[in-house]
């Protein structure tokens, strides 16, 4: 489960379709919905908030305004558009983390986009 700190626009396609399905996953989680993953590292930065559901769904309502601001058609059916906004606190090391981790999938899969990144 790959649960991106970086914002959704720095994702090529693949990325970005694989985070919209893990963090729909990691949803399905937090509400008792599935038997896996219930103790994934990548879901305790929502377990850590007030209201962990509440926190995914505006997550994946960032996922979704990328998606159409690509032009592509994601169901906002599968997010509860009804949440209060919150921060998620990242350390620094995670966030150079991620950034680091983005940046070597990028450059085998999206040229472009590890260009812009870097630049």
């Amino acid at each position: 489960m790959r649960i991106w700190t970086p914002h959704p626009k720095h994702l090529d396609t693949k990325g970005l379709l694989a985070f919209c399905r893990e963090t729909l996953l990691a949803k399905k989680v937090l509400e008792n919905k599935t038997n896996g993953y219930k103790n994934h590292p990548q879901l305790e930065r929502f377990k850590n908030t007030k209201f962990p559901i509440e926190t995914i769904n505006q997550y994946l309502s960032i996922i979704y305004n990328e998606a159409i601001n690509r032009n592509y058609i994601f169901n906002k059916d599968k997010i509860d558009w009804n949440f209060n906004p919150i921060k998620i606190p990242v350390t620094k090391e995670q966030f150079k983390y991620e950034i680091e981790h983005l940046l070597n999938k990028l450059k085998t899969r999206d040229n472009q986009k590890y260009k812009n990144l870097v630049n």
